[in-house]
């Protein structure tokens, strides 16, 4: 059953269809729900599209800075190798973004549905396991306010309850962008640190990549009209990285700030650089046995926001479907991975699980 689209989606995958967002009925979400509801072991595979109406930016989006640098120079074991400078410098512009994002209704949506007094009134006796993508840490606090909200320990503390089936509630399999980890194979320390600026040497680069290209500048501008006012310490960092900036521009057109490594962010404990704790290009998923084995016990998977194009990530629905579960999928557009959907819901992630994970103490 597709939700969204229906002359297209017949053609492109050969599954039924019905209607976009607005052209949901309550038809389409009770038979889902109705799935729903039998499902023992349930498992979510969120990605990109989550986050979206948190204004998350995409890396090929926002921050016209990092569009002139290919991936590899920013999001790689090598790169950071070569250059931590401007790897830090990439991944302290999305720490900056993503701290002062929230969880938008797709979040609350799933939280909800992860607490499992609210949970059994819809899929009696079930578990529950998000699976993200994204690390932006929207997911983990979403969880964590919804937990604190109905007086429940959060799932994360050490002190929670465990599902009766053993799973976690969610696996950052990407990791967290708050997350540091030292480089020192002797220490190999990890933590959340959500300093911000993580560290003096980073103080103002985020402003100071905005302002790049000219469609960025006119971004930041609005930004600073509409919104709060600097600091003075803030409008200080912003002044002397915008004066380094253009003495190197001058040396070269294309020159990122160059900060020493040891003004780079270090370890607390034995003082190494530290790396942020997020999973590169080329690198294998945290917790990748722990993914595997809920994957192959859910018997209902619901795609989320992502096109699962990725590996290991493209074969989680299609492992489900093998093993005899359910696949609904929960995205703006079409993707290859439909085929093997036995329901695709299309429209805005917010607006769509607001309504079909909508528990009894919604309605």
């Amino acid at each position: 059953m597709v939700v969204g689209q229906s002359d297209l989606s017949n053609e492109t995958s050969g599954v039924p269809s019905a209607g976009h967002k607005q052209d949901t009925t309550d038809s389409d979400i009770q038979a889902f729900r109705a799935k729903l509801s039998k499902s023992k072991r349930i498992v979510v595979l969120a990605g990109a599209g989550l986050s979206a109406a948190s204004g998350i930016p995409t890396f090929r989006g926002n921050g016209g800075h990092w569009r002139k640098h290919d991936v590899l120079s920013l999001a790689t074991p090598a790169a950071f190798i070569g250059n931590p400078s401007r790897c830090w410098q990439f991944h302290h512009y999305l720490r900056e973004i993503m701290f002062k994002s929230t969880p938008n209704a797709a979040h609350v949506a799933l939280a909800r549905f992860a607490l499992p007094q609210l949970r059994h009134s819809l899929s009696p006796g079930s578990s529950f396991t998000l699976i993200t993508q994204n690390i932006d840490g929207l997911d983990r606090r979403a969880i964590e306010q919804v937990y604190q909200e109905h007086g429940v320990p959060s799932p994360f503390s050490s002190d929670a309850q465990r599902q009766p089936s053993g799973d976690p509630v969610l696996i950052e399999m990407h990791g967290q962008i708050a997350g540091v980890l030292c480089t020192n194979y002797e220490c190999r320390h990890r933590e959340f640190n959500h300093d911000s600026p993580i560290c003096a040497g980073l103080a103002g680069t985020k402003i100071l990549v905005e302002g790049v290209s000219e469609g960025d500048a006119k971004t930041s501008q609005e930004q600073q009209n509409s919104g709060p006012k600097r600091s003075a310490a803030e409008a200080r960092a912003w002044a002397e990285a915008r004066l380094a900036g253009l003495k190197q521009e001058s040396e070269s057109p294309s020159a990122d700030p160059d900060i020493p490594v040891e003004d780079l962010p270090r370890c607390k404990r034995c003082g190494a650089l530290t790396r942020p704790d997020v999973v590169w290009f080329t690198e294998v998923p945290q917790r990748i046995d722990e993914v595997m084995h809920v994957v192959e016990n859910a018997d209902l998977c619901m795609v989320v926001g992502t096109s699962a194009v990725v590996h290991p990530a493209a074969t989680f629905s299609t492992k489900v479907k093998e093993n005899g579960g359910t696949v609904a999928v929960f995205n703006i557009e079409r993707s290859k991975r439909d085929a093997v959907a036995d329901y695709v819901f299309l429209g805005p992630c917010e607006d769509l699980l607001s309504r079909v994970l909508a528990v009894d103490e919604d309605r």
